[in-house]
């Protein structure tokens, strides 16, 4: 994929290691999920993620938000980026592969650009990007596979799940255009988290029971990863890669994580996929490649 601007190796070394990161949070959270419920998960990872988050905050002296109108896009960028989402697709990885979890996570950013030129007003869809929509949710269709669309069970519901989540992923997006603009973005996420918190931690008690810590260690260990690493330092991560690489570069982090995910579920958890969940990967990626268009653009020019 050809970039917008050239990347430095620093900033691919950073969108390596983040699609690393967030590529293994699939086998972390379904490790997870042998011990613990799917909310009960959820609220381990956004608690331990605000702790540290905060800390990072104060430390470094960033100004503390203020406002009612501030919280509330915390509290609505926390139900659609991180209540919603995070809790669909734990309940769907107990029900299908952590790698096709992933497949389908990749459909976040084709399901940004539709609901981005719905509802802003500077977004349009043109030709081009309908096109890399279409394909993407080609690519959606053939990997949840025809034969799951018409014997609907357990298995299609899981994936119906996990899309919900990416859609949600996507709403996420515009309300942070809309709400959280111009506020630092270390503080904008311990913001999010810190709401995700106050509700994930009631809700997954009144529904799973108290939260435990007596835990073993294999457990404690995939909790720390997914909600340490791969939630608040991925965050870090992420920003940093935005300021060295700009937005259109982050796509590809979209197409890192599938890869890596499929890899340490086969590995690790003897995952196996079909057929039809690569050939939507590839369809799905065609769909990015299309929407970001700078390949395109890049072979018209030497043609």
């Amino acid at each position: 994929m050809i970039t917008e601007r050239s990347i430095s190796s620093k900033a691919w070394l950073l969108l390596l290691a983040l699609g690393a990161i967030w590529g293994a949070s699939f086998l972390s959270i379904r490790i997870a999920l042998d011990e613990v419920p799917p909310l009960t998960s959820v609220a381990h990872r956004v608690g331990w993620a605000t702790v540290l988050l905060w800390i990072v905050v104060i430390v470094r002296r960033l100004p503390l938000p203020r406002g009612r109108a501030i919280w509330i896009g915390f509290l609505g960028m926390g139900i659609l980026n991180n209540v919603i989402p995070f809790s669909l697709m734990a309940w769907g990885q107990l029900h299908i592969p952590s790698g096709l979890t992933s497949i389908f996570n990749a459909a976040t950013a084709i399901f940004g650009v539709l609901i981005a030129a719905l509802l802003l007003s500077d977004e349009r869809l043109s030709a081009r990007k309908a096109f890399g929509v279409t394909l993407g949710f080609a690519g959606v269709a053939v990997a949840i596979g025809l034969e799951n669309l018409r014997n609907f069970d357990i298995t299609s519901l899981a994936q119906l799940a996990v899309i919900g989540g990416t859609i949600s992923y996507a709403f996420a997006g515009v309300w942070a255009r809309k709400r959280l603009g111009g506020l630092p973005p270390l503080v904008a996420a311990a913001g999010m988290l810190s709401t995700s918190t106050l509700i994930m931690i009631p809700l997954a008690w009144s529904l799973d029971g108290p939260i435990r810590l007596d835990l073993a260690p294999r457990t404690m260990l995939a909790i720390g990863y997914y909600s340490l690493i791969a939630t608040a330092l991925a965050y870090m991560i992420y920003y940093r890669v935005l300021a060295l690489a700009g937005s259109g570069n982050l796509m590809l982090v979209t197409l890192l994580i599938p890869p890596v995910a499929i890899t340490l579920g086969a590995l690790v958890l003897d995952e196996t996929l079909s057929p039809n969940a690569y050939g939507g990967f590839a369809l799905l990626a065609l769909g990015l490649v299309v929407i970001d268009g700078r390949l395109i653009d890049r072979l018209r020019v030497r043609r």
